[in-house]
């Protein structure tokens, strides 16, 4: 696989973003950073939304990806923070294929367990192994250090995954657990 890919840890007040250029086997770091949406009043859900909309969409147009890796969120301890967390994922999902962008999901458990080795990693950790593997400097941010570590996620799974298309046809099926069925 070649291509670039885009990689977003959402946040509703920090999203971070992560681009690298895949080769075969091979990463190349293009940009990172975040996007933050601190100039819109905390309790101003709509505005922080359409901050990370737009902000995906300014990352997409300057750097012009292939594709894309976004972090599965999970029910945390409190509800509401799942919630307003889930928004903050759909805002940054919509900016991505608003631009057309083949989205890919993973978790922080594949991600991390992808990036250092073992799922229950800490976010020094995946800086220092994202830091690493891309020749960096320095380290990035730790959410810009996840968003890098979703692309790279990504670029070793898309190779498997495409591969693993190439040689079946795979089929949808109905799941059993439903009444009518859920298909997948």
């Amino acid at each position: 696989m070649i291509g670039r890919i885009l990689g977003i840890d959402p946040g509703l007040r920090c999203t971070g973003f992560g681009v690298v250029d895949v080769d075969g086997p091979r990463f190349g770091y293009v940009a990172s950073g975040t996007i933050r949406t601190a100039e819109a009043a905390a309790g101003d859900l709509p505005a922080r939304l359409k901050l990370i909309f737009d902000g995906v969409r300014e990352v997409v147009a300057a750097w012009q990806p292939t594709c894309a890796s976004v972090e599965i969120v999970f029910v945390n301890v409190n509800p509401q923070s799942t919630l307003l967390l889930g928004q903050a994922r759909g805002a940054a999902l919509a900016g991505l294929v608003a631009g057309t962008l083949p989205v890919a999901e993973y978790t922080a458990l594949q991600m991390k367990k992808a990036i250092v080795g073992h799922g229950h990693a800490t976010k020094d950790q995946v800086q220092q192994m994202v830091a690493r593997l891309l020749k960096l400097p320095g380290l990035p941010g730790k959410d810009a250090a996840d968003a890098l570590g979703l692309a790279i996620t990504h670029g070793h799974a898309a190779a498997a995954l495409d591969a693993l298309a190439r040689s079946t046809t795979l089929q949808r099926r109905a799941h059993a657990q439903y009444r009518r069925g859920r298909t997948y």
